[in-house]
């Protein structure tokens, strides 16, 4: 790729707002909040430090479950779509992007939901596709096992092919209020889905008007064949969890070529990799951070939680020494795909032990960790976006809000400098800021007669 087609492309940078940050001690640093993770005005304040700095979108995840160990740390609690009208109303151009799960959820909800949170941010709604695959989440539903892998991804595509259609079902232009001649909806552009398929039976119309973006932007984490199938299909963003240049850079060939085969675009998708950053003045002051962060979590913990992500007994990691050679996807490959690949990736690739592994993911489960100056992180993410590796990057800090703020008042002047991220909003769409075209909808039965 060319520096003259490098600058042409426009890095595209998310705030993943993890609670009190990415590091599970983050919450026990002097300046944070123990309460931050069930405080709008935390989720607010960080929104509007990432607006200032001209970011895309936050985003929150999201759990149907208690799957922390909430004896140590603050955990995923808030609804997402709540939350974001929240932080939409306190802001002005950043997106606002939510997880839903399609394995306990009803397609209607997810479509009145997500188009309602468009509708109240004038256009900077996404909605980030998610299969559940533990066991919690499913004994909350009424379930005793997981469904599997396949069955999940199967109702997960057939759910958003729902979902789409029930944002389709208003045309543009269906809402006329006309008082002198008391018409209010033309009904002719507002038509029923009719669907019945293998997991979904809705009729339909939505009961509200097409969305100002059309559709609120469809984004995916899938690192699975079937993930990356779903993706292909609908995603218009894609965020991953590459441990390596090469990697990111093979997933992303690969997708868009998956993505062509169901007649899309070149730039239908955007590659946002997943990044945690640890800044310091120098090197040594930001391993310095890091290191006092880890040792701050409990050995238990992280023993905990890496056998978690592994699908093994705690028993089987020992902190000294390398993880254990027969290590194979949890519950027959009905588990986390991503995260599991990401982490072993990672072990496998430095030869580490139990104990460094936690010190290189920076305690968490399996993202990309950068720990160095804001130089050291601008040339990383300018090496990768350049090299076509990623688009932009779900940002991860270690601690929030003071992590993004050091990001913001020390790497983003720097990209901005080297002409990779924007000075000031040209839109005030998520789909504008994030390159994407508006979907064109559905022609009614009238229009096509």
């Amino acid at each position: 790729m060319s520096d003259t087609s490098a600058r042409r492309r426009q890095l595209h940078l998310n705030i993943n707002i993890l609670h009190s940050g990415f590091v599970p001690s983050a919450w026990r640093l002097p300046e944070a909040d123990p309460h931050a993770f069930v405080d709008v005005g935390h989720y607010i304040r960080v929104a509007q430090i990432a607006e200032a700095a001209k970011f895309d979108a936050v985003f929150l995840a999201d759990n149907a479950a208690i799957i922390e160990q909430i004896d140590f740390r603050p955990i995923t609690a808030l609804e997402p779509t709540v939350l974001l009208a929240s932080v939409a109303a306190a802001t002005t151009h950043i997106g606002v992007i939510g997880t839903a799960s399609t394995s306990y959820n009803e397609p209607y909800n997810i479509a009145r939901r997500f188009a309602t949170l468009d509708h109240v941010s004038q256009g900077r709604a996404g909605w980030n596709v998610v299969t559940t695959a533990d066991l919690g989440s499913a004994r909350n539903f009424g379930r005793d096992a997981v469904p599997d892998h396949a069955t999940r991804y199967a109702r997960a595509a057939e759910f958003t092919d729902v979902v789409k259609a029930l944002w389709d079902s208003w045309e543009d232009g269906a809402m006329i209020g006309d008082k002198a001649g008391g018409r209010f909806i033309d009904t002719a552009k507002v038509q029923p889905i009719a669907h019945r398929g293998t997991h979904f039976s809705v009729h339909g119309p939505l009961n509200l008007p097409r969305t100002p973006q059309g559709h609120p932007v469809l984004v995916q984490a899938g690192g699975s064949a079937d993930g990356r199938d779903l993706a292909a299909r609908h995603a218009e963003a894609v965020f991953t969890a590459s441990q390596s240049f090469e990697e990111s850079l093979a997933y992303g060939r690969e997708l868009k070529a998956r993505a062509a085969a169901y007649g899309r675009g070149p730039h239908a998708v955007k590659i946002l990799a997943g990044l945690t950053t640890i800044i310091g003045a120098t090197e040594a002051d930001a391993i310095r951070r890091r290191n006092e962060l880890i040792d701050m979590i409990p050995w238990s913990y992280s023993i905990n939680r890496l056998a978690g992500i592994l699908g093994v007994a705690p028993e089987r990691i020992r902190l000294d020494e390398r993880l254990p050679d027969d290590i194979a996807l949890p519950n027959n490959g009905n588990g986390n795909h991503t995260f599991f690949n990401a982490t072993l990736a990672q072990a496998r690739q430095h030869g580490y032990t139990a104990r460094q592994l936690v010190y290189a993911l920076a305690g968490g489960g399996g993202h990309r960790v950068v720990v160095g100056t804001p130089e050291q992180i601008a040339d990383d993410i300018e090496y990768w976006f350049k090299g076509g590796a990623a688009d932009g990057f779900n940002l991860m800090p270690d601690a929030l809000p003071s992590g993004l703020q050091d990001f913001t008042d020390g790497v983003v002047p720097l990209l901005q400098r080297r002409g990779i991220f924007r000075r000031d909003y040209e839109g005030t769409t998520l789909r504008e800021h994030l390159g994407l075209a508006r979907p064109g909808g559905r022609k009614s039965i009238a229009d096509a007669a």
